[in-house]
C-alpha cells in the first residue's frame, strides 16, 4: 500500500532525475509516436484498453518508448509493477519475484507485470525460469529488447509472448516531445525557449531517439545558462525564457551518434544495404552506407572483405580491375587504418558501383558444384590425363595449343555428358562480352 510518506519520496526522486525519466508519458493520449504498435485499432492499445493483455516483448532502437509503454501498461491495468534488469538479474532473482507475484495474485487478486529490460542478455536457463510463470500468467512479462527476439529470445518463450515492433520515433513527433518538455511543469517549465530551428537540430541530432532529444535540450539549457554574455545571444530580462542557441545544442551534442550495433539488426541491415548499393551502380548510395559503417567504429577489415567479394561476385570479369582494387583495398585497411584507410575503402566502392555488372562467375561455380555433387563422379577425357604413368601410351592425343597460329585448336575439355556453356554464361557486358565475343570466333 501506497503511504503519505512514500509518496513524498517518489516526488522527491522524480524532481531529481533526468529530463527524460521526468517527462515520461503516463497515459496512452500521451504517449508519441509509434502508431502502428499502439495507435487506434492496434491489437496492443486494445488489450491495455480492455485490460486484456498477455505477455509481450516489445523489440525496437533505444529511445523508441518500449521502457515507457510497460509504465503505461502497469497503470493502465492496475497491476503492480516490478522491473527486473537482465544485465544483473539471476534466476534467484527471477523466482523470488514470481513467488511474490503468485502470493499477490492469491492474496490481493492483484496481477503483476514484471518487466525486463534487455530481454536478450537473459541466458537460456534465465528465459526457461520464466516459462511457467509466463504460460500461467502468474506475471504478465513485458520484455524490452534492442535485439532482433526471434534470434535472441528462445523459442519456448517467444511461442509464448507477442513480439511487437516499434521503430525509430518520427522528427515531428520528437518535436512534439521537445516543446512539451520545454513548457510543462516536469520539464523545464517555460524557463526556457527554443525557435523551430534549434528544436530541428535537435530533434536531427537525436535520429528517432526521444531519450536522446530530452537529454540533449537538457544539457543545453544548462549550457545557455553558463553561457558568456559575449555570444551573441541575447540576455533575457527577469522573468523571460532563457533561449538555447544552436551552438548550446552543438555543444551539448558534439557528434550525432547514429545507432549501429556490431551484433545486431543494424550492422547486417547497413551492410547489406552497401552491398546491394554497389551492385545497383549507384555510388552515392555506396558512399553513405559506408560512411554509417565508418562512422560507428565498424572494422575496416570487414568492410574491405565485403568490397572484395563484391567484385567477384557482382562484377567478375565484366571487370577483372575490380578485384584488384578491392584486394589493394584491404591490404591498405590491414596496413594503414583509420582514419586514412577511409579514403581507400570509399575508392574501391565508388569503382564497384561504377564498373560494368556480371554474377557470371559466381553463377558458374555455383551450377558446377551442383553438378559436382548431383552427377557423381565424371571420368577425366583420357588425352587430358598425367601422361607419368605406364600405359599411358594408350591415352589420345593431346594437342598443345601453343603448336597452333593463334594458341588455340578445337579440343574437348569437359567430361562426357557435359558441353560448353553448361556452366559459364556472360552476363553480356564489359570485358567479359568481348572476349567470348573474341572466343565465337573460332
Amino acid at each position: 500500500m501506497e503511504t503519505l510518506f512514500s509518496q513524498d519520496e517518489v516526488e522527491r526522486t522524480l524532481r531529481n532525475a533526468p529530463l527524460a525519466v521526468r517527462m515520461r508519458p503516463e497515459t496512452l493520449d500521451d504517449y508519441v509516436g509509434q502508431e502502428q504498435a499502439v495507435g487506434k485499432g492496434s491489437w496492443l492499445r486494445a488489450a491495455i484498453e480492455h485490460d486484456v493483455l498477455s505477455s509481450v516483448i516489445l523489440y525496437g532502437p533505444a529511445g523508441t518508448g518500449k521502457t515507457t509503454l510497460a509504465h503505461i501498461i502497469a497503470a493502465h491495468t492496475r497491476s503492480e509493477f516490478v522491473e527486473v534488469s537482465a544485465v544483473t538479474g539471476t534466476v534467484k532473482d527471477l523466482r523470488a519475484v514470481i513467488e511474490d507475484a503468485r502470493r499477490r495474485l492469491m492474496a490481493y487478486d492483484r496481477r503483476t507485470i514484471l518487466f525486463i529490460d534487455e530481454i536478450h542478455r537473459f541466458n537460456r536457463s534465465q528465459q526457461d525460469a520464466l516459462l511457467h510463470a509466463v504460460e500461467n500468467r502468474t506475471v504478465i512479462m513485458v520484455g524490452a529488447t534492442t535485439e532482433n527476439p526471434y534470434f535472441e529470445v528462445n523459442t519456448a518463450l517467444l511461442s509464448r509472448a507477442r513480439v511487437v515492433e516499434l521503430t525509430p520515433i518520427a522528427d515531428d513527433d520528437v518535436a512534439k516531445l521537445v516543446r512539451r518538455a520545454l513548457a510543462s511543469p516536469k520539464g523545464l517549465d517555460g524557463k526556457f525557449s527554443a525557435t523551430d530551428e534549434v528544436v530541428e537540430a535537435i530533434c536531427t541530432l537525436a535520429a528517432g531517439d526521444a531519450r536522446s532529444a530530452l537529454t540533449t535540450l537538457e544539457l543545453a539549457s544548462e549550457i545557455a545558462l553558463t553561457r558568456p554574455d559575449t555570444d551573441g545571444v541575447p540576455v533575457p530580462k527577469p522573468g523571460e525564457a532563457m533561449p538555447i542557441s544552436l551552438e548550446d545544442v552543438r555543444t551539448a551534442n558534439p557528434r550525432r551518434g547514429l545507432p549501429y550495433d556490431k551484433d545486431g539488426d543494424m550492422h547486417y541491415d547497413i551492410i547489406s544495404a552497401f552491398i546491394k548499393s554497389m551492385r545497383g551502380s549507384d555510388p552515392d548510395a555506396a558512399v553513405y552506407w559506408l560512411a554509417r559503417m565508418i562512422d560507428a567504429g565498424e572494422d575496416p577489415k570487414f568492410i574491405a572483405r565485403r568490397i572484395l567479394i563484391a567484385a567477384s561476385e557482382d562484377i567478375g570479369n565484366a571487370d577483372p580491375q575490380a578485384i584488384q582494387v578491392a584486394a589493394a583495398a584491404f591490404k591498405a585497411a590491414e596496413v594503414i587504418g583509420y582514419p586514412e584507410c577511409r579514403i581507400n575503402l570509399a575508392q574501391a566502392a565508388i569503382y564497384n558501383a561504377l564498373a560494368p555488372k556480371s554474377n557470371a562467375c559466381e553463377a558458374a561455380i555455383d551450377a558446377a558444384l551442383a553438378d559436382v555433387r548431383a552427377s557423381g563422379m565424371r571420368s577425366v577425357p583420357t588425352h587430358l590425363r598425367d601422361r607419368h604413368r605406364p600405359g599411358s601410351e594408350t591415352y589420345g592425343d593431346y594437342r598443345y595449343p601453343h603448336d597452333y597460329p593463334e594458341g588455340w585448336i578445337e579440343q574437348r575439355y569437359l567430361p562426357d555428358g557435359l558441353e560448353r556453356g553448361a556452366f559459364w554464361k556472360p552476363a553480356g557486358r564489359g570485358w567479359e562480352e568481348w572476349r567470348f565475343e573474341q572466343g565465337q570466333q573460332h
